[in-house]
């Protein structure tokens, strides 16, 4: 791979290292420099490839060879055989869940080989602290053309024919809103990113911050040429460090390089933008509470009377879009609307980045036509659920998305459609479920996070998350009534209908999806006291099922009460009066010998 000519030059795209393997970029670069190849191998710590499970990740360029799970301890063997022989090492490469067959060549796993990479184009292949890495793969061109070649009015035309619509929830028509706030009274507006990322288990915006800022850079710039702005204001959650640092470089080398600040490249245009840092929350990614918030004041919404693109910040019009709407921006005025629009389908256009989580095997970030089925995401790209486990449903745009059962695995993932089935596109996060996950607990554990997230300032919101979380809970102890089925639709319709922001409105999702398509499992708690799924500790109790246990004692050693007796080879017992109901026995059993009744 690597001649000592120099003629040909290798580069080690390390991704996925978030603490997991603190110690891999200076062993790599120390192995290195033990061969002598400083100066034909270099060592990237690149941004987030999306293959979260697989971390640490590397990426040998030119060939492509793709290694997951990489330690420190495998570097030497890593450098020698790749980089000085040649050869691929088997045991760092990909396998398959379902095959179990290796993969040694990134373009070949299907995780990546499904996917149509146009938000995450640079993630995991350029160094995004280097802005002329970015330029050196056409970055700021489309920014070049639209200052210097187009008018606001043809980029904003453009953008609406492109039919992109806000990646952060709402589905909004992007090119409308700009249009919207151009045409808006007052000669001071403002154009802002929300990087404001707060659903559990959602992980896109964050990564795409880290691995790619300078094209939401790129994509605001546009956007604030478009609308008639000169100041941005990025938003990001302090918490999120390596995104903000990242962020923070991209928009000190824009200015350095010109492309910030006064007559942009000669254009006449003057921006500039500022870094503005909150705390993460659920409701602070909500256009009001985030503007609220780039004011200096408490992070909570305020009536939608008047659109913020007439009066947001400061009561000027403000234009707020998403990270991952104003990356897509610059790549559909550089190969046009048609190029986009041909894309996903006839109302939702383009590609949607989804972050895997839950009960998947392959944990991460996909980006995928819009339309695609549920089947092909979670068992082409996810790899399926792990340990063989039967699909039971899926929740969709996060903790406020509506769960569907495995009966829509071959429903197109469209914002209408998901929308007609009880749930929501949102901004994207996917939670997988197998067949030992309660639906009424889920549900329970999201109304107890939007409980917390929410502001407080309207009482539907307020009181009616509450109220429908303490039924939930009843529940799941046991001491629900049928009456009360009807009292959560009642109350979930309630505050949908009339809760000020998108919080309380979509609030209810998890609980009134569940109930369509999931009924008889609220009712089996209720009627029968049982949990079908082993999961409410009230309404369960361990057992060894005799025929199935071997006498490994595996479930013996794990126990934290000591509440699992037996001889080795013989089947075992567990003790109810001792057991706590952790789950511990039934997770480590390899041969589902505990059961639940």
């Amino acid at each position: 791979m690597v001649e000592r000519n120099g003629r040909h030059r290798a580069d080690v795209l390390v991704s996925c290292l978030h603490d997991r393997a603190p110690d891999l970029m200076p062993a790599l670069e120390a192995e290195v420099k033990r061969h002598g190849l400083e100066g034909e191998v270099r060592v990237v710590e690149a941004g987030c490839r999306g293959f979260c499970s697989m971390g640490p990740v590397l990426l040998i360029q030119p060939d492509g060879i793709f290694y997951v799970g990489v330690q420190p301890a495998d570097v030497p063997e890593l450098v020698e055989e790749t980089l000085v022989k040649g050869r691929v090492v088997k045991r760092l490469t990909y396998r398959e869940p379902a095959t179990r067959r290796r993969i040694p060549y990134y373009k070949d796993i299907p995780f990546h080989a499904k996917q149509m990479r146009i938000v995450l184009r640079n993630c995991g292949l350029i160094n995004p602290q280097d802005i002329e890495e970015y330029i050196a793969v056409g970055g700021y061109q489309a920014m070049a053309k639209a200052l210097t070649a187009m008018t606001p009015e043809e980029v904003i035309e453009e953008i609406k024919k492109s039919g992109l619509r806000g990646r952060g929830g709402a589905g909004f028509s992007t090119g409308r809103k700009w249009e919207a706030g151009r045409k808006a009274e007052g000669e001071i507006k403002y154009v802002l990113v929300n990087g404001d990322e707060g659903d559990p288990n959602c992980f896109m915006d964050r990564a795409l911050m880290e691995a790619d800022s300078h094209s939401i850079l790129e994509g605001l710039i546009i956007g604030a040429y478009a609308v008639g702005a000169h100041q941005g204001f990025f938003y990001i959650p302090y918490e999120h460090t390596m995104a903000v640092r990242n962020v923070r470089t991209a928009i000190e080398q824009a200015q350095e390089y010109g492309l910030l600040g006064e007559d942009i490249l000669g254009s006449g245009f003057d921006f500039d933008v500022e870094l503005r840092l909150g705390a993460r929350s659920f409701v602070g990614g909500e256009s009001t509470a985030l503007m609220h918030a780039v004011e200096g004041k408490v992070s909570e919404p305020r009536p939608k009377h008047i659109h913020t693109t007439e009066k947001g910040v400061w009561d000027r019009p403000s234009c707020l879009n998403n990270v991952k709407t104003l990356n897509m921006v610059s790549e559909i005025i550089n190969r046009g609307a048609e190029w986009f629009a041909s894309i996903g389908t006839e109302t939702s256009k383009g590609t949607q980045v989804f972050s895997l989580a839950g009960k998947i095997n392959n944990v991460g970030l996909v980006e995928v036509p819009m339309g695609i089925t549920a089947r092909e995401l979670v068992f082409e790209m996810g790899g399926g659920v792990p340990k063989g486990r039967e699909f039971k449903a899926m929740q969709i745009g996060g903790p406020s998305g509506g769960c569907l059962p495995a009966s829509l695995l071959d429903m197109p993932m469209d914002y209408e459609t998901l929308a007609e089935a009880g749930s929501m596109m949102g901004t994207g996060g996917v939670i997988v479920w197998d067949d030992r996950t309660c639906v009424v607990d889920v549900a329970r554990y999201f109304l107890d996070f939007l409980r917390d997230e929410s502001c407080g300032k309207c009482t539907s919101c307020r009181e009616g998350i509450k109220r429908m979380l303490e039924i939930l809970t009843r529940i799941t102890e046991g001491q629900g009534e049928m009456a009360d089925l009807e009292t959560l639709e009642t109350l979930g319709r309630v505050v949908q209908s009339v809760s000020l922001c998108g919080l309380g409105k979509t609030a209810p999702n998890p609980v009134l999806s569940g109930l369509r398509y999931f009924r008889d499992e609220y009712v089996a708690h209720i009627v029968d006291h049982k949990c079908p799924a082993g999961v409410c500790k009230a309404l369960i109790e361990y057992y060894i099922i005799e025929d199935l246990c071997i006498g490994c004692g595996l479930c013996l050693r794990k126990c934290p009460q000591e509440a699992i007796s037996g001889e080795k080879k013989e089947p075992h017992v567990i003790d109810p009066a001792l057991c706590i109901k952790c789950g511990v026995c039934r997770d480590v059993c390899k041969f589902d010998a505990v059961g639940v009744r």
